[in-house]
């Protein structure tokens, strides 16, 4: 009698532990599987940003560097264990976009800038004071925010139907301003400000990275498709998104390298990771209406995670400033250059951005 009371307790207590589980979490399948994905992407590419700076340095040290258009890195072996650490974290974040929605999975990169930063402080050298760990610390809970208020993944049967949301006039305006933006930065702004002011790199990253992510997405509910039976590699749009990914991956990774090579990795990282979330999740509720299978609660319970994260981002960019002026109080956004271990002059950030000038 009592093992039978025993095993019904244990039975009931599992099936409570299960119904839990799904009401708390209140994740879809596949929704777990993109977060897994997600995550496990955010380690390696957060690795991978510091054994690139590694390689990049060593590289500008007896070549030119890519911070001025040169390309000697290209014949450096770390740091090409820095780019096939980034494609294997890609690989893990590309899959993870089939499963889940951009919503979910793009503000996960929050951990990278984690990993990252403690990474630059350990083996770069580069100071982490400790309002930064309260940075990282806020990049935490907003992502856990989000990814318990994050909408189901939208169920898709094919590829023409990805196309037809990209195809929608709220998506093509927004494609066409991004590329407007883009060919206006490349060809006006990074010849002559490109070394001095870390917004112009990081722009063109996280303008071209929305569309990216977007076409990424499409090419992975292509594939998800075809492994499971319905072949859509006979659509040609399933190429086109091939073709638009190619273009926007080489693009990111030219303007990310000089970025890297020019400022300090830990201002690159929250910079790059708070423009290139927030476009790409504009893009994302433009074309697959996100937001249209949530409440207004869950939105705005969203939008609080994402600010956080936003916060702890500009926190940990705020205080890599503090330690480099030596002073934990100043507001100032004016950055002294950075002596890396080479002893050469790397400037943070430019020294005029976001500060108006002195009357």
């Amino acid at each position: 009698m009592e093992a039978t009371t025993s095993t019904s307790t244990g039975e009931d207590g599992n099936s409570m532990l299960r119904r839990w589980v799904v009401s708390y979490t209140g994740m879809s399948t596949d929704n777990i599987k993109g977060l897994i994905l997600a995550l496990s992407s955010s380690i390696f590419i957060g690795a991978s940003f510091i054994v690139k700076k590694k390689g990049l340095k060593k590289a500008g040290a007896s070549g030119v560097r890519a911070g001025v258009g040169g390309y000697s890195y290209l014949y450096e072996p770390l740091w090409w264990v820095g780019m096939i650490t980034m494609i294997v974290g890609e690989v893990a974040n590309f899959a993870a976009y089939a499963f889940a929605p951009a919503i979910l999975v793009t503000p996960l990169g929050a951990l990278s800038i984690i990993i990252s930063a403690v990474l630059a402080h350990i083996i770069l050298r580069e100071k982490l004071h400790i309002f930064g760990i309260l940075g990282c610390a806020l990049c935490v809970v907003g992502s856990t925010t989000i990814v318990l208020h994050a909408p189901q993944e939208r169920q898709i049967e094919s590829v023409a139907e990805v196309w037809d949301l990209a195809t929608e006039p709220g998506f093509l305006l927004y494609a066409g301003i991004v590329l407007a933006a883009v060919i206006v930065l490349i060809y006006n702004f990074v010849p002559q400000y490109g070394q001095t002011h870390i917004m112009v790199y990081i722009g063109v990253c996280s303008l071209v990275g929305s569309i990216s992510v977007m076409s990424v997405k499409a090419l992975g509910i292509a594939l998800k498709l075809t492994f499971s039976g319905m072949n859509q590699l006979i659509y040609p749009q399933t190429w086109i998104f091939t073709l638009i990914v190619g273009t926007c991956v080489i693009t990111q990774m030219n303007y990310l390298n000089k970025a890297l090579d020019t400022f300090n990795t830990a201002v690159v990282s929250p910079i790059y990771y708070t423009m290139f979330t927030s476009l790409t999740i504009l893009a994302s509720v433009i074309m697959f209406k996100d937001w249209d299978r949530q409440n207004p609660t869950q939105i705005v319970t969203e939008m609080c995670g994402f600010v956080t994260i936003l916060s702890g981002t500009f926190l940990l960019h705020k205080t890599k400033d503090m330690a480099a002026d030596g002073l934990t109080t100043s507001l100032s956004f004016r950055l002294p250059k950075y002596s890396d271990e080479n002893g050469e002059g790397i400037p943070l950030r430019s020294q005029d951005s976001f500060r108006s000038p002195s009357p």
